[in-house]
């Protein structure tokens, strides 16, 4: 991966300048883009989203370095597994405990799980390589230290998540988590389905009122609690970290599960 040392027939210090100059302006107008995304509504909201995720998808192929260096890869899966392995087990103890005070409430059979959580699992993915592949990466290039990047990085990824009181802070821990685990396996695999875990587990065990849908920014403030408890993919995106909308376009079907 090209750090920003400099190739031959480079100047060294414009090279380098350059190289963080342009980071630093990619990372701001990406952010920015999120940001406009979350807290404006539709259908402008819609246009904004696109906008954001064309924004990602140029100046990825602009420094464009190789799927490996965006942890796309087999290596490295297998020492970040263990991050699966605590999400299913925090999972398990969380689905025990709603079980208990009667707030677990999931879909009925593979069908509706799918339908309900399939584009989810998809979300949670591209949030990893957002996380990960697009703004670790580039704040690395501003920050030369990893813990300072890391945590720069997993506070704009929980500030995203305002004002859910919520999904915030767990966010803000996730994002810490993730990062780190990032920069030792360099794959984003096992981040991402640890990821759905962990954002699945939060929608079936805690009441939608409570959590308002897994809504941020302007869907979280406008949101209003349905007559029955239910999950849904036709008014809501179930997202644990919506860093481009909490409406995001990631919905199978229209078709609502039952409580």
């Amino acid at each position: 991966m090209n750090d920003g040392t400099p190739q031959p027939g480079d100047t060294p210090d414009v090279t380098s300048h350059e190289r963080r100059a342009r980071a630093l302006v990619e990372f701001i107008v990406c952010y920015a883009l999120i940001l406009l995304t979350i807290w404006t509504a539709r259908p402008l909201q819609r246009w904004l989203y696109w906008i954001a995720l064309g924004w990602v998808v140029a100046t990825t192929l602009r420094d464009f370095q190789g799927w490996a260096a965006y942890g796309l890869r087999r290596a490295g899966f297998w020492r970040g597994a263990w991050v699966i392995v605590m999400a299913a087990v925090l999972a398990a103890m969380g689905a025990a405990a709603a079980e208990h005070f009667a707030t677990l409430h999931t879909p009925h059979g593979a069908e509706d799980w799918v339908r309900t959580f399939g584009g989810y699992s998809v979300w949670s993915l591209m949030q990893q390589f957002l996380l990960q592949g697009y703004f670790l990466q580039r704040i690395q290039r501003l920050i030369p230290n990893p813990r300072r990047a890391v945590l720069l990085a997993a506070s704009l990824f929980a500030l995203a998540h305002l004002p859910n009181p919520i999904l915030t802070p767990v966010t803000l821990l996730w994002g810490i988590v993730a990062c780190m685990v990032f920069l030792r396996a360099r794959n984003i695999y096992p981040l991402a389905v640890a990821h759905a875990i962990f954002g699945i587990s939060i929608a079936v065990m805690l009441p939608p009122p409570v959590i308002h849908n897994m809504r941020v920014g302007l869907g979280y403030l406008r949101y209003r609690a349905p007559r029955a408890v239910h999950l849904s993919q036709s008014d809501h995106t179930v997202s644990t970290v919506a860093w481009v909308t909490a409406e995001a376009p990631t919905r199978l079907s229209a078709r609502q599960a039952r409580p």
